[in-house]
């Protein structure tokens, strides 16, 4: 208990060494610091080989030859910073070096090990010795021993400015500022990510990376089955010779090749490199066939299939790929163990003189924890300044808020002092990893009521009656409580507040941005706030030990329930038992609780170590791969903020195809906002997919660059994880990359610029479209770039005759490049749609939910002919949209049969689609997408809640594929106009549309009975992964998109979906939503004409 009580120290100052590099000799204080006894310690021996000129490390590390090299014994629980101490105070002995003092900055002098054939940095001081992951040998007298190198910091040169420049470039966010503190996050998670990174580059097939095909391993549908009996026209072009041949679709693509050679050598043509360097490319995009797939597998083939198209190939040799090419690393790995992670058995401070004390463990603190909050200041009032505001702290762990402490109020003035202490009903060992402290700013009305006590509806503590006036959140701020190096916050803090939005409605929302720990760079304009934590003599600690004091080492029924709480399901069954028998039967029984992890999960009390270890011993014996995909997905929402729950999931998705990863990626690229830490297991993972697939690291880029333009929240988390991809995904990567960021950052500053010509809402003059195109004409667009929403797309010079402003509020870019050169027919122009001041977050959302909806209907044989087309945010309210070739609006058809009148005539739908089918196979065909198409889509947007539904944002191809665009609503939330919803019916079902199905009044049809039968699979199909929608949509709720922002949201999800309901009866509810929309149906067209008359009023 001694021990205990000099350790705390409340109202003074932290103790300990302060180090400084400079001229002279060792101080006295360095002598204290570095002989204080040791215990009973074992002893540690460091071979140091020094290394004062700049130069790169000796690959044969050996001391011989070198300038010189120093030998260092000391205690195991001694700490870097106090090898270094030894270090110098050695070579100034023996004279060594000229400026021994240098040692001792991190800055000057790296301290290195090898491991394997890498160079590992001791980056952090504080790390204990016997921690680092060095390979230790034993010397004769049994003591460990291990060779360092002692070598000067490598100066930042030239070319590395200039990377730099050009990542800071890709990134939009210069993370250089910020990288100041050596042991901060930042810096500290950079060097971390170079382990993973090199560990999926030394891995990486240079080939196979470069050349990834894109495929898919759906069935055929029943409708497409003859097709795996056809032959497939191919044509292969190599330099100036094209050779045709026709090939079964089941032969694998790399048999193409020897075909190929095998022509070659009879026509007497010589091949200019060895067929195993040759490659198959689609002509007209950057797209491969490679391997053993066979050529129906491919994605392309398919589409010509279906098309009833060739397909052309280029025979291209390898070497004339760009190539992927990877800088050369700056950093030295770090030490994996870096970071002060000792257990609590080490830290422990029973039976210890406090000259053993290096630091202590966060379970040996009893007191309760308190916030001394001594005021706030903001360089100006606001124009609408409250009269009182009192700030709210609270203990927040994931999502919820543990406890919560009021002050009183105070009138609201530039400068606010409270000078108070806030105390807590929560003890300081029970802080978890990634607990915050959030503090909020309240504006409050004093109405001078008699004072009542009032219950916090969050923590059930006693409030002040005052407090429960209508008050409004102004400002937050979150700190977290434990650092990325394990370490307890001590001490004063300033904090840079942020506003919340004035526009924010009083709702619970599950918005990340009020989850971040990052600070308001805005210092000089922000609010501050400033408070003091408990202060103690040494750092404290959060053990990494995988067992507390007195738990065992699998805990037993009773444990799981004071763990979870009584009344929790199945999952804690398996633990009745103890020992092998418990992991045994937990292993063969943990597929049959997986989907109730979550339940149990939730219930867990995170506050109490005992029960967390026991649960960790849980998660560390339960086989990841008995998880479901949509249970994993929801152990990364912000319900669960446990690292080794999130690991445990993140385990899972490693077992997932790159298809697969990429179908979630927008969602993982979410969840990295509720990480408590910069590095963590998903934001690993991530970067170690990407650098595995082109296809994720495309997506991935953009995912990422968008939020990092756009979020100030996560700006820093996200772009440091930007770069670690960027600095592993070759040089062809990065080339590429740079030019679409060329593209969107000039069309960017021409979309403002028209915007600020037409300002109107719709109206435009007209030479509009000269205007714009005047101004392309002086922007520095690359000669070809990839298209972001869709890689294989290469687009070449831009076609500025085809170029033209929308006429719609936004005024986006109708812009048509062509496309880049290449062997065989020539291929349409590549039209894209640029728009500026819309989130296209929410239209990627539903393209990407139609994109999984077609892929569980294709697992059942359905093809429902949608027509996802490309979209994708490339920064804060600007994106790029595809223009999809052949299609135009239903207004448009109806224009063309009557004007507005036409929204009234049930058959100008169908007389356009038999003007463009003229022949009966293909007008046969046409019938049969327009059908499956329409059924798909009412599907999807009767589960998803699409509303605003007019004839302006449906659309039909020429073959006949019916497909909507422009989802600004969703999930029930309906247009109004006069407070009335405009929205009658389900889903839109006109009659026209019934009209093309033969369903005229009441007349049955083939047609129409198979549009319903179609309706019900797909419904039904639907439902049966439920949970995987309704994972991937509450996983977005971290977005804080208008439409999809709290509970109630999701709700609409699951009554869409029908959830508790049988088949059956699901299957009658959409018979009975059909019905609906055909009594109707005359509504849908009488707003259609409305909206028609509207567009031509202007």
């Amino acid at each position: 208990m001694a021990a205990q009580q000099l350790c705390y120290d409340g109202f003074g100052s932290k103790s300990g060494p302060q180090c400084k590099a400079g001229s002279g000799s060792i101080s006295a204080v360095f002598e204290r610091e570095l002989l204080r006894p040791a215990g009973s310690d074992t002893t540690l021996m460091f071979i140091c080989v020094l290394q004062e000129k700049l130069s790169e490390p000796r690959r044969d590390f050996q001391p011989e030859g070198c300038e010189g090299f120093v030998l260092v014994e000391l205690p195991a629980r001694c700490t870097v910073h106090q090898l270094r101490l030894r270090i110098c105070m050695t070579v100034q002995e023996k004279s060594l070096f000229t400026e021994p003092l240098s040692i001792l900055s991190p800055e000057q002098y790296q301290l290195l090990y090898k491991k394997g054939d890498s160079w590992v940095e001791i980056y952090d001081d504080f790390q204990v010795l016997q921690t680092l992951d060095v390979e230790w040998s034993l010397d004769p007298r049994g003591i460990r021993k291990c060779r360092i190198m002692v070598t000067r910091c490598p100066d930042v040169t030239d070319e590395r400015r200039s990377f730099q420049m050009v990542l800071t470039y890709l990134i939009g966010h210069d993370l250089t500022p910020a990288a100041s503190d050596r042991l901060g996050e930042l810096n500290f998670t950079r060097r971390k990510f170079a382990t993973p990174r090199k560990e999926e580059l030394q891995r990486r097939d240079p080939r196979a990376y470069a050349l990834e095909p894109w495929t898919t391993s759906a069935p055929f549908t029943k409708d497409q089955q003859s097709q795996l009996s056809q032959v497939l026209p191919v044509t292969l072009y190599y330099n100036d010779l094209s050779f045709k041949v026709k090939m079964d679709i089941k032969t694998p693509a790399c048999s193409l090749i020897e075909v190929f050679q095998e022509m070659m050598s009879e026509r007497g043509h010589a091949l200019e490199c060895a067929a195993g360097d040759l490659v198959l490319k689609v002509c007209g995009r950057i797209e491969f066939l490679s391997g053993q797939s066979q050529l129906s597998d491919f994605l392309w083939v398919r589409q010509c299939l279906k098309t009833m198209q060739e397909l052309h190939l280029s025979v291209i040799p390898l070497t004339s790929l760009e190539k992927d090419t990877v800088r050369m690393e700056d950093w030295p790995l770090v030490d994996s163990f870096s970071g002060l992670a000792s257990s609590h058995e080490e830290l422990a401070l029973a039976n210890k003189d406090v000259d053993d004390i290096l630091m202590i463990s966060l379970w040996d603190c009893d007191r309760m924890f308190r916030v001394k909050l001594l005021g706030f200041d903001m360089p100006q009032l606001p124009s609408k300044s409250p009269q009182h505001v009192y700030v709210e702290a609270s203990i927040l762990y994931g999502n919820k808020v543990v406890s919560s402490v009021c002050s009183s109020p105070k009138p609201f003035a530039e400068e606010v002092l409270w000078n108070t202490w806030l105390e807590f009903d929560v003890q300081l060992k029970a802080l978890p990893s990634g607990s915050r402290l959030g503090l909020t700013i309240n504006s409050i009305n004093i109405d001078g009521s008699a004072s009542k006590e009032s219950k916090s509806p969050s923590t059930g503590r006693q409030l002040p009656d005052y407090l429960r006036g209508k008050g409004k959140a102004l400002y937050f701020v979150n700190l977290l409580l434990i650092d990325h190096r394990s370490v307890l916050k001590q001490g004063l803090h300033t904090l840079h507040m942020w506003p919340f939005s004035e526009q924010e409605e009083e709702v619970l929302t599950y918005e990340a941005d009020k989850l971040s720990s990052a600070t308001n760079p805005d210092q000089a304009n922000s609010m501050a706030i400033t408070f003091l934590l408990d202060r103690y003599s040494f750092p404290v600690v959060l053990p990494n030990s995988t067992s507390s004091p007195g738990t065992s080492s699998s805990p037993t029924a009773s444990d799981m329930d004071e763990a979870g709480g009584s009344g929790t399901t199945s999952p804690t069954s398996p633990l009745s038992m103890s020992g092998n028998t418990t992991l045994k039967r937990l292993k063969e029984e943990s597929v049959l609780y997986s989907t109730n992890l979550p339940q149990f999960l939730r219930k867990v009390n995170w506050l109490k170590p005992s029960a967390v270890q026991d649960v960790h011993w849980l998660l560390r014996n339960w086989d990841p791969r008995d998880l479901d995909v949509p249970t994993a997905l929801e152990l990364l929402s912000v319900d669960f903020a446990d690292e080794q729950v999130r690991k445990l999931a993140v385990q899972k998705l490693e077992y997932l195809s790159n298809d697969e990863v990429l179908r979630y990626l927008l969602q993982l690229v979410q969840t990295l906002k509720v990480e408590a830490y910069h590095d963590s297991f998903l934001a690993r993972f991530l970067i170690q997919r990407a650098l595995r697939s082109k296809r994720i690291g495309h997506y991935f880029f953009w995912y990422l660059r968008s939020e990092v333009t756009g979020c100030p929240y996560f700006r820093q988390r996200l772009a440091v994880v930007l770069e670690a991809y960027l600095l592993g995904c070759g040089q062809a990567m990065l080339d590429s990359l740079v030019r679409q960021v060329q593209v969107v950052e000039s069309l960017h500053k021409v979309a403002i610029n028209i915007k600020r010509l037409f300002p109107d809402k719709s109206d435009l003059p007209p030479n509009a479209a000269n205007m714009l195109q005047d101004m392309l004409r002086t922007c520095s667009l690359p000669m070809d770039f990839q298209v972001p929403f869709d890689p294989r797309i290469q687009a070449g010079p831009i076609l500025l005759e085809r170029c033209k402003v929308m006429a719609s509020k936004k005024k986006p870019l109708w812009l048509e490049f062509s496309c880049a050169f290449s062997q065989g027919p020539a291929n349409p122009a590549v039209g894209i749609i640029f728009k500026q001041g819309d989130d296209l977050r929410q239209d990627m959302l539903v393209i990407q939910t139609l994109v999984i909806m077609d892929s569980i209907w294709q697992e059942k044989s359905l093809d429902l002919n949608l027509v996802p087309y490309g979209c994708i945010s490339t920064g804060q309210n600007m994106g790029m949209i595809e223009i999809v070739r052949d299609a135009v609006t239903i207004a448009a058809v109806q224009r063309s049969r009557g004007g507005t009148t036409g929204a009234f005539k049930n058959d100008a739908l169908f007389e356009w689609l038999k003007g463009r089918n003229l022949l009966q196979e293909i007008h046969y065909h046409a019938m049969e997408r327009f059908v499956t198409s329409c059924a798909g889509y009412c599907v999807a947007t009767y589960v998803l809640g699409i509303g605003d539904r007019h004839n302006d944002n449906i659309m039909i191809m020429d073959q006949g594929n019916l497909f909507h665009i422009d989802f600004g609503h969703i999930l029930g939330n309906t247009k109004r106009f006069l407070g009335v919803n405009r929205e009658r019916v389900p889903f839109v079902l006109t009659p026209d549309f019934l009209y093309v199905m033969g369903r005229v009044g009441k007349k049955s049809s083939l047609y129409f009975h198979r549009f319903m039968d179609t309706c019900i699979q797909a419904y039904l199909a639907l439902r049966s992964r439920s949970r995987l929608l309704i994972t991937l949509f509450s996983l977005m709720l971290l977005t804080g998109m208008p439409e999809l922002s709290c509970a109630q949201d999701i709700s609409y999800l699951r009554e869409a979906l029908q959830e508790g309901r049988t088949e059956e009866e699901a299957g009658s509810h959409f018979l009975q939503q059909i019905a609906v929309c055909e009594q109707l149906g005359w509504t849908v067209q009488a707003n259609w004409w409305i909206h028609m008359m509207a567009g031509i009023k202007g």
